[in-house]
């Protein structure tokens, strides 16, 4: 997301990770039970958490974050291990069930489905790293969430065995439960360019910035950290978006942008959806004034709701296409065209802005209802906003898909 900057002097955030093991990793949240072996297990203990994430989505709001019990809940339930490889202790699903995964814990709740989506799938960002050290990051048996900003803010300079970064860097979604912390900085400029580098450190290395006062996602933790002249050893390093995998998985093969704006936009279709589910739940017992029935028997609510239920089963369907185009061309080791990342990365960005228009249909449809603070329905609404706003799926990017379908190539640094 795009960087924030506060003013005054930021309070330190609490850095919690209930039951983590030295060296990273949970110990298994009670009653954890068997851990799941398939994302269709993983969707069963969502379908059966939801109702209690739902009831306490305002507790998560207020909190800023996920409380540590509903954390270890979602983690005995797979929900973090999806998307890893089965050779480091993940499930290793196939692209369109984790998108079905993150869209499931975003129906129930959008700031849930949001740090589920970060601690899920941005150990992609570090699957270039040498293996050894991503073997060291990410033990098969141990639970492990990551966290981490692509936003280049601070500098990386070489140092004797490694390098020295100072910075700092906002929107680090889930950062006071994880286990690894990776940032991305400026390592210097070629022919006008900037060369990144992303460099891995754990949490108790990397100082919390109490930031993440926000009008949407306000439940994601989603704070500034900051760095200050720090100590990393080389193999901990690596540079963003270029490289072959260190690990032999059609998900790593993925572009990273077509991949995180594919999941960015299964988490507003969620969203979207619990919005929809909110709105026909009020209709069935609200009267509005001077109406005859309930808001159910509205004719114009009828019309308006197939819309938006149309609507946003169409978006989830181009979004459940391009996941399966997508695995297809990764699973065959293929080569992905500038064609492929610019119909993944325009389908993404609409289905997103179908989400958010879906979620104002709903929020409109339940009339003053929706205005009070304890309404479901402003929430959804304030949260797919903030969905909204992630440089992955702006409205810029139509521009530049649409340069690319028209034979123009591909004019933005990262796409």
């Amino acid at each position: 997301m795009p960087s924030q900057q506060t003013e005054g002097t930021p309070r330190v955030a609490e850095v919690e990770r209930p039951g983590t093991a030295p060296g990273g990793g949970t110990t298994g949240a009670p009653g954890a039970g068997r851990r799941p072996t398939s994302a269709a297990e993983v969707l069963d203990r969502v379908a059966t958490l939801a109702p209690a994430i739902a009831a306490r989505a305002a507790e998560v709001e207020a909190a800023r974050r996920l409380p540590p019990d509903l954390l270890d809940e979602l983690v005995a339930a797979g929900c973090f291990r999806v998307a890893r490889p089965d050779t480091h202790g993940g499930i290793g699903a196939d692209l369109p069930d984790v998108l079905r995964v993150f869209e499931a814990v975003a129906r129930a709740d959008a700031s849930v489905g949001w740090t589920v989506m970060i601690g899920a799938g941005s150990w992609v960002d570090l699957a270039g790293l040498p293996r050894a050290a991503f073997d060291a990051l990410f033990p098969a048996d141990r639970e492990v969430i990551t966290a981490g900003a692509f936003n280049p803010t601070g500098t990386i300079t070489p140092a004797p065995g490694g390098y020295r970064v100072t910075g700092r860097w906002g929107f680090v979604s889930g950062c006071q439960h994880a286990d690894w912390i990776y940032v991305n900085s400026v390592e210097g400029i070629e022919d006008g360019v900037p060369r990144l580098r992303m460099a891995v450190f754990p949490p108790d290395e990397v100082e919390i910035e109490d930031t993440w006062d926000v009008s949407g996602l306000s439940g994601t933790g989603s704070h500034h950290v900051h760095l200050d002249d720090a100590a990393v050893p080389a193999d901990m390093t690596v540079v963003p978006l270029t490289g072959e995998p260190c690990v032999d998985t059609p998900i790593a093969r993925i572009p990273v942008p077509s991949l995180v704006a594919l999941a960015v936009a299964s988490v507003a279709t969620g969203i979207a959806q619990g919005a929809l589910d909110d709105v026909v739940d009020l209709a069935l017992s609200k009267v509005p004034l001077l109406s005859h029935g309930t808001l159910a028997t509205d004719p114009l609510f009828q019309a308006e709701l197939a819309t938006a239920d149309t609507e946003l089963r169409a978006a989830r369907a181009l979004v459940d296409e391009c996941a399966r185009a997508a695995w297809a061309t990764a699973s065959a080791r293929e080569p992905f065209t500038e064609r492929d990342r610019a119909r993944t990365r325009a389908a993404a960005a609409w289905a997103t802005d179908r989400a958010a228009a879906v979620a104002g249909t709903a929020y409109r449809a339940g009339g003053g209802s929706s205005i009070y603070a304890d309404s479901p329905l402003q929430r959804r609404r304030r949260d797919v906003e903030a969905v909204t706003q992630h440089f992955i799926v702006k409205r810029g990017t139509m521009r530049t898909a649409g340069g690319v379908l028209a034979g123009q190539g591909i004019d933005a640094m990262v796409f």
